[in-house]
């Protein structure tokens, strides 16, 4: 019972015993009585409690009232607490009421028939306590939804979903069976590469319509009116700009689209009497003091790339590259790990159809690099790009393997991962405090077929060697990490590329020489830095292949990449130099870097050359001393060479600063 109807006054009495009820509801006879007839029904005056005869009834019409609130809405008396009553005229003659005991009797049998007939169904219960569930009702889950309560996918229909229809009707209007499943899938296949193509060449006059409206035209655009008039300083007005301190950044960005535009189109767009080259060393500068370079590494890295593309380049390395882990397949596989770290609240997805072992991390809500699977061995951090060369290098099963520069251990992990923990891995680097870090990688990620080693790399065919294969990772100049180390923009410059090419280049070799060249299912090197420059690169691997004739370029085995440049600013390499790969941060969404496989092959023995039979020396003097005389004519003077020996020994001591001693023999030419 609820609070209202639990404290809600007895019903009234009648007038006369003789009045005939209707079956109508109490709420209705109420609203009957006061809009009509008022002489045959007046309502009873409020009598006091203490009077017994009224007890009976007032307790029996709580039971009907509480009967009727489970069975039916609420009567319209409900909405008052009785203040109706006290309107009433108290003088009204008691006699007419009747007795108050004979009500009570008829009250219950009229009650009864109508409350029969309403509790023969399913009891509905009703809160009282709330008005909100009244005014908000919550609709019945049986209710049939409307196909409309549901959004489309696609507001707009196109060409696919056209096709679709026509594949639900062909389903629905025949089976498929073993005998039709095959042309089935033909006709699905034909029709599929001719929507490609169709898609293709609309796109493709799209662009063709696209660039002709912009040649033809050539009218500017609102911006383009709106703005000043573009004006290419000069070689004073840029000094002028400098000694003040350099242009606003709005007017350097403003400049830059400016030249980018000009250079597009220079023939139509430039200014008179100005030459490419101006607005080139323009913009290479306006790139070097918006984005921090230096004049030399900003020059170096435009002259990679066309115009437009420059620009791109510049603006991906100052964002940072997407978070990526590699399994350990050693201990883990990539599913299992994945759903882990997803429990502990880790955002990610697979890398790209490239690696089955890469996991791209978006974000995490506990440190990726200290969570109980990474505590376990079970992954490791390692950028996307670091998993190339040894994807490139394919080690098999039972071999021995050479990384020359190894530390902190990724790709010799990634290496013992691939070999199944058989073979042998020697992870070398040259720096022996980076060898730390290396070991407890290896021990966390239970490698237990690498051996840790410190040498330079230099060293190592004297040191070791019949490798099956060999990964250079060689040490470069970073330009393909910038994103990840700011600094190389400032810190490079023209003599760091000389010395490291130089380097590279001794590296090389040097682990062309460690190969094993009669290896069965080896004789493979893998060379590949994390830089973006050529002289890091196709110099570097085409030194390679003049200098050792025995190796050859073969496929690196992967699927994407731009490949190496075959012709550079003057330079003509080997062309198999195709078969390297590139990789850019603005094309590939990972750090710079350069991929090369090289395979070693044996060396063919020397093919004699005609040479040119020598005539003997005539001798004066003939008999046994005939060898001596010809060779005291042809011998070598020592005494003659002696004040010049003696002369590179005194320059030697004076560089070192010590006094040479007195000359034995004066010289009159100094070498």
């Amino acid at each position: 019972m609820g609070r209202r109807a639990k404290h809600k006054q007895s019903a009234p009495e009648p007038l006369d015993h003789a009045t005939n009820f209707t079956s109508k509801k109490l709420g209705k006879r109420k609203a009957e009585n006061d809009s009509g007839n008022d002489d045959n029904f007046l309502r009873p005056t409020k009598k006091a409690k203490d009077q017994k005869p009224k007890a009976a009834s007032i307790n029996n019409s709580k039971k009907s009232l509480t009967k009727r609130t489970k069975s039916a809405p609420k009567p319209d008396f409900d909405n008052d607490s009785g203040d109706g009553w006290e309107d009433v005229d108290s003088g009204i003659d008691q006699d007419n009421f009747g007795d108050a005991d004979q009500l009570v009797g008829s009250l219950d049998d009229f009650m009864q028939e109508e409350d029969d007939d309403l509790l023969q169904g399913t009891v509905q219960k009703f809160d009282f306590d709330t008005e909100e569930d009244e005014e908000n009702p919550q609709p019945s889950s049986k209710r049939k939804k409307s196909k409309q309560s549901e959004r489309p996918s696609k507001i707009i229909p196109t060409a696919s979903d056209v096709s679709d229809s026509d594949e639900e009707s062909e389903d629905e209007d025949g089976r498929i069976t073993m005998s039709n499943i095959e042309a089935r899938s033909r006709a699905l296949d034909a029709k599929a590469a001719a929507e490609a193509e169709l898609d293709e060449e609309e796109f493709q006059g799209a662009a063709a319509s696209d660039q002709e409206d912009i040649d033809v035209e050539g009218e500017p655009d609102a911006e383009e009116i709106d703005a000043e008039p573009f004006h290419l300083p000069t070689l004073s007005e840029r000094e002028a700009e400098k000694q003040s301190g350099g242009p606003d950044v709005h007017i350097i960005q403003r400049r830059m689209r400016e030249c980018v535009r000009i250079l597009g189109k220079f023939k139509r767009l430039a200014e008179k009497n100005r030459s490419r080259s101006e607005y080139t060393d323009q913009l290479v500068s306006d790139i070097a003091s918006y984005y921090g370079y230096n004049d030399f590494l900003a020059e170096k890295l435009f002259q990679l790339f066309p115009v437009a593309e420059a620009i791109e380049f510049f603006e991906a390395n100052e964002v940072p590259r997407p978070v990526t882990i590699r399994t350990n397949t050693l201990k883990t596989r990539r599913r299992d790990l994945a759903q882990s770290l997803v429990n502990r609240g880790v955002n990610l997805e697979p890398i790209g159809k490239w690696t089955n072992v890469g996991l791209q991390v978006f974000e995490s809500s506990v440190p990726i690099g200290a969570t109980p699977e990474y505590l376990a061995g079970y992954y490791m951090l390692q950028a996307a790009s670091s998993f190339l060369p040894v994807i490139a290098l394919a080690p098999q099963p039972n071999e021995r393997v050479l990384d020359m520069a190894s530390a902190p251990g990724g790709k010799t992990t990634h290496i013992a991962a691939l070999l199944q923990n058989t073979g042998v891995v020697f992870a070398n680097d040259t720096n022996k405090a980076r060898t730390k870090s290396l070991t407890a990688n290896v021990h966390r990620l239970g490698c237990k077929n690498v051996v840790v080693c410190s040498y330079d790399g230099r060293e190592f065919p004297k040191v070791m060697g019949g490798f099956d294969r060999v990964l250079l990772d060689a040490p470069c100049s970073g330009t393909g990490v910038i994103s990840k180390d700011q600094s190389v923009k400032v810190n490079k410059s023209e003599r760091d590329f000389t010395l490291l090419s130089h380097l590279q280049k001794q590296l090389i070799l040097c682990a062309i020489d460690s190969v094993n060249p009669d290896s069965k299912t080896g004789g493979y090197i893998v060379y590949s830095t994390c830089s973006v420059t050529v002289d890091e690169n196709e110099s570097v691997v085409d030194y390679a292949l003049r200098k050792r004739p025995n190796v050859r370029l073969v496929d690196t085995g992967l699927e994407f990449g731009r490949e190496g440049y075959t012709k550079y600013r003057g330079k003509t390499f080997h062309p198999s130099l195709n078969l390297t790969r590139r990789f850019y941060p603005h094309v590939h969404n990972m750090d710079g870097f350069y991929v090369a496989k090289i395979k070693v092959e044996k060396r063919l023995k020397a093919t004699p050359v005609d040479e040119p039979v020598l005539e003997p020396v005539p001798s004066l003097v003939s008999g046994e001393d005939t060898v001596e005389q010809v060779q005291e004519e042809i011998g070598f003077d020592s005494e003659e060479d002696t004040p010049y020996l003696e002369e590179a020994k005194r320059r030697r001591m004076r560089a070192k600063g010590l006094r040479p001693p007195p000359r034995s023999k004066p010289i009159s030419v100094t070498a």
